[in-house]
């Protein structure tokens, strides 16, 4: 059979096992396997969502979460070629692709993005720049970000939805949460109030000694920087150290 005619099967075969209502099967294949091919690759796809959003599979009725995953295996063109990896397509599919469905709940992609960030850490590379003073000043010298910690906004209380609680309106500020993987291989979550928020976002993104970072987080908010306030500031950076999203400090002037 010459490739090119191999590929159009392999390629007709594909369509029909996502979207069989819309695209006929190849011919010549039994209608019996074509069946079980059909259950075979729907299931494994299913199963595997399922173990990854434990909470959000438990929310849905079984049918809904049964149609909530075909229209994703129907609709939803993956990027990667590796199968652990389709968690991560489920989670922009939700975000980017999906309009709302009826039966949807409101935070559907939200809380697909939080339950998954725990498997992105469980996984997550440990990387520290060469120059890391682990016990340095977090005042004096640059407060570094843990690559296994996640700074997270969402606009639902995320961490505290379950079968008691499924909020239908956003709340009425954000929810902003730290992720991190502690000393005990295990992920945790800490919800921060805003200026915390604010100094982590600030040391994730613009590096700057931690008593330049106070500064600019008393700016944003329209604060004095006074002793209190700034002995508060290294009280929260010790802190976040302690957890581990901070795992130390670099010179100041270092970039990269």
């Amino acid at each position: 059979m010459p490739e090119t005619d191999f590929q159009q099967i392999q390629a007709s075969f594909a369509r029909h096992l996502r979207d069989p209502e819309r695209y006929p099967a190849p011919e010549g294949i039994e209608s019996r396997r074509l069946a079980i091919y059909r259950r075979l690759f729907f299931n494994n796809v299913a199963n595997l969502l399922a173990r990854g959003f434990p909470v959000l599979r438990g929310l849905l009725e079984a049918a809904a979460w049964e149609q909530l995953v075909r229209d994703f295996y129907r609709d939803h063109g993956s990027e990667t070629p590796y199968f652990p990896q389709l968690a991560a397509e489920f989670v922009r599919y939700l975000a980017d692709e999906r309009s709302g469905q009826p039966g949807d709940p409101p935070f559907l992609a939200e809380l697909a993005h939080y339950e998954r960030v725990e498997t992105e850490l469980v996984y997550a590379e440990d990387t520290r720049p060469a120059d890391l003073d682990r016990t340095g000043d977090l005042m004096t010298g640059v407060p570094v970000f843990s690559a296994t910690a996640r700074l997270l906004a969402y606009e639902y209380p995320v961490h505290r939805i379950g079968a008691e609680f499924q909020p239908e309106q956003p709340g009425e500020v954000p929810t902003y949460l730290l992720a991190y993987r502690s000393g005990e291989e295990r992920v945790r979550f800490a919800e921060l109030n805003p200026l915390g928020a604010r100094l982590l976002w600030r040391v994730l993104e613009a590096p700057a000694t931690g008593a330049e970072q106070i500064r600019r987080v008393a700016g944003d908010f329209e604060l004095e920087v006074t002793d209190d306030l700034v002995a508060s500031g290294r009280q929260l950076l010790e802190h976040y150290r302690g957890l581990g999203a901070i795992v130390g400090t670099r010179p100041e002037g270092v970039s990269g």
